[in-house]
């Protein structure tokens, strides 16, 4: 592996986090669906306060924006879960010809545009969501926030013993197997492996991010626990077990936040 591409690699990281909490920080209010809909008195909930979009509802710049902050967003978040993956795909690459960092930064290209891609479907899903919780009275949202928030912690829970969480986290955890599975030459052949190991990311996390998106999208500590659990959940050797312990810990917090016994007020900013 090129020392550059390793110093390029964490200078990527580096800076992604740094525009991260720029943007959290520079924020008017949270933007979680259940957070948002949890509050009382608030107008123009059909909007959205991330990186300076006006609370005026859909629009092409707003949906823009949010999927380039939401990509920032990630690449801070994942690729340091990713980045014995990407390495691994730049040894083999080495040992196939000279040129190494342009198909590298190819496969890491191909692995972010599967997360911009969720990152429009969450742009739609917080616009319904926001809209529907504008549609109620204040006690109802109030009523339904902890509702909402706790129900998506135990999908997320529940998610954590299923077979495709097993199957798309044993990819992310085997790099030696998964690029001598899924090899392709040449630059769109990086693109495909990217875009396939992409997938099998999302398929590992979405659970967990969309806890993030019901409390706080650009919430920075929601944002620094899910880098660790996805960290700690896919290189450590006892990852397994930890995933089994986070989805109990992940139900039973969802149980008791439905029925209003525990509040996260330290997580909602």
């Amino acid at each position: 592996m090129p020392l550059g591409l390793l110093a390029s690699l964490a200078a990527l990281t580096a800076g992604a986090w740094v525009l991260t909490l720029y943007q959290s920080f520079s924020m008017d209010m949270p933007m979680g669906i259940a957070v948002r809909g949890g509050m009382q008195g608030m107008e123009g909930m059909a909007g959205m306060a991330m990186a300076g979009i006006a609370a005026g509802g859909w629009s092409v710049a707003g949906a823009a924006t949010f999927v380039f902050v939401w990509t920032v967003m990630m690449a801070a978040m994942m690729l340091p879960a990713a980045s014995p993956m990407i390495f691994m795909f730049a040894t083999a690459q080495a040992r196939r010809e000279q040129n190494v960092a342009i198909p590298t930064w190819i496969f890491v290209a191909g692995y972010m545009l599967v997360w911009a891609a969720a990152g429009l479907l969450v742009y739609v899903l917080v616009q319904f969501g926001s809209e529907f919780a504008a549609s109620l009275e204040p006690p109802q949202r109030s009523k339904w926030a902890p509702v909402a928030l706790g129900t998506t912690l135990g999908v997320a829970g529940l998610y954590q013993f299923t077979s495709l969480k097993h199957i798309c986290l044993s990819h992310c955890r085997s790099p030696l197997a998964f690029v001598a599975q899924h090899w392709r030459d040449g630059r769109v052949g990086a693109l495909v492996m990217g875009l396939r190991h992409g997938i099998y990311c999302f398929g590992c996390c979405w659970a967990l991010f969309a806890v993030l998106v019901a409390a706080g999208v650009m919430s920075v500590a929601w944002m620094l626990l899910l880098t660790l659990v996805v960290f700690v959940e896919k290189l450590l050797p006892r990852g397994r077990r930890f995933e089994g312990a986070l989805g109990v810990a992940l139900v039973g917090l969802g149980i008791f936040v439905s029925l209003g016994v525990i509040e996260l007020p330290w997580m909602s900013g």
